[in-house]
């Protein structure tokens, strides 16, 4: 069996679940915030639905691309031979900034969460549509910079 393949593709499949996850969650909060006053019932299902989305679908997608990616780099490291040295190059810095920013941003997300449950607005509609596409558009530029190899050739 080829390891490193299936370590790739199970990363592939838990970045996809959690780009998802962190595109909606703003949707929700965009419609929670202009269309469910605080201590309505349909405030209450919104509630409900970003936490189950959080906690169901969001934090374990992105537990499982960081231990997968960090598996992808020890098997670079150990199996393939290549050493530590691949973490400088361009492209790599690039997506490691940039998985590191999404776990932020990820952070910034639930952080909101906690607040709209209770009972504040702390961003308006307009912020969270203006804001969905970030982790689409910060994934584009990661599969890029990994499968161009930026600066590395």
């Amino acid at each position: 069996m080829n390891w490193f393949d299936l370590l790739r593709g199970l990363h592939i499949i838990a970045v996809i679940a959690w780009m998802a996850g962190m595109m909606y969650l703003p949707r929700l909060y965009a419609y929670h915030t202009e269309t469910a006053p605080p201590g309505s019932e349909f405030d209450a299902h919104f509630k409900v639905w970003e936490a189950k989305l959080l906690k169901i679908i969001i934090n374990p997608s992105m537990v499982l691309t960081w231990i997968l990616g960090l598996s992808l780099i020890m098997y670079h490291v150990h199996a393939m031979g290549q050493g530590w040295a691949f973490l400088l190059q361009p492209w790599m810095m690039l997506k490691l900034a940039l998985v590191i920013f999404l776990s932020g941003w990820h952070g910034m997300l639930a952080g909101a969460r906690k607040k709209i449950a209770a009972g504040e607005r702390p961003r308006s509609a307009r912020f969270w549509r203006a804001t969905n596409e970030i982790p689409f558009l910060i994934a584009i530029v990661a599969v890029l910079a990994v499968t161009l190899e930026f600066g590395g050739r």
